[in-house]
């Protein structure tokens, strides 16, 4: 993508692994946002509602879909620190919250062999769940790792091709709310953001708990 707002595809044979190794020897100043089939992810930094009418999200159309406004706590303000942040193939999480011992997972992870593209703490745990998912835990599993590894506070809502996953740290300081209704899952930190909603006054609207996983399965 062009952190301007264009849009483009490619189609190719090469492996994801083998084109990152390319593009970091003959174009080292190339971000690579995210890699995948299903997920499309679009990052810049300005006023949100700018970046919607540049990247006309109105005509969009999908399963599903997690996006993000950021107040930069932990690391400057670009698009390649604006959420949603990546690891892997098609998986994808936003962050509200900080992490204490973001470095020393980082530390961790890089002597796996992952490599990290910014500073921040939140692609520190975008990276932890897939990389404990690409060594064999499932989505549930890593997360459940990650509530004895990960010190912070954080909701994160994680989306991959086919579910969309919340949980909260044990605290749960950072708000969160759910609207389930026979048509849609809607999650935000506050219930105004979805008060226009088709259906909202007869949604089972809730509060997650602390430290409980919540998925959706998501039919393409």
């Amino acid at each position: 993508m062009h952190p301007q707002g264009d849009r483009a595809s490619l189609v190719s044979g090469v492996k994801p692994a083998e084109l990152r190794q390319w593009l970091a020897v003959r174009a080292p100043g190339v971000r690579i946002f995210s890699v995948g089939r299903s997920l499309e992810i679009f990052k810049n930094a300005g006023n949100a509602c700018d970046i919607a009418r540049r990247y006309d999200f109105r005509s969009f159309s999908g399963s599903h879909c997690i996006g993000h406004t950021r107040m930069a706590t932990e690391s400057r303000v670009s698009p390649m620190h604006a959420h949603p942040f990546t690891a892997g193939e098609d998986f994808c999480l936003v962050h509200n919250g900080s992490l204490s011992n973001y470095h020393m997972i980082r530390r961790q992870l890089e002597a796996e062999g992952v490599r990290f593209e910014t500073d921040n703490d939140s692609e520190a745990a975008c990276r932890f769940l897939q990389w404990r998912v690409s060594c064999g835990d499932t989505l549930e599993r890593a997360i459940e790792v990650g509530f004895s590894e990960l010190d912070g506070f954080y909701t994160f809502l994680i989306a991959t091709r086919d579910e969309i996953t919340l949980v909260r740290d044990g605290f749960a300081c950072k708000p969160a709310v759910v609207a389930e209704t026979d048509q849609y899952v809607a999650i935000s930190s506050e219930f105004r953001s979805m008060a226009h909603l088709q259906g909202i006054q007869e949604a089972n609207l809730f509060e997650p708990l602390p430290e409980r996983i919540y998925s959706w399965k998501v039919t393409q």
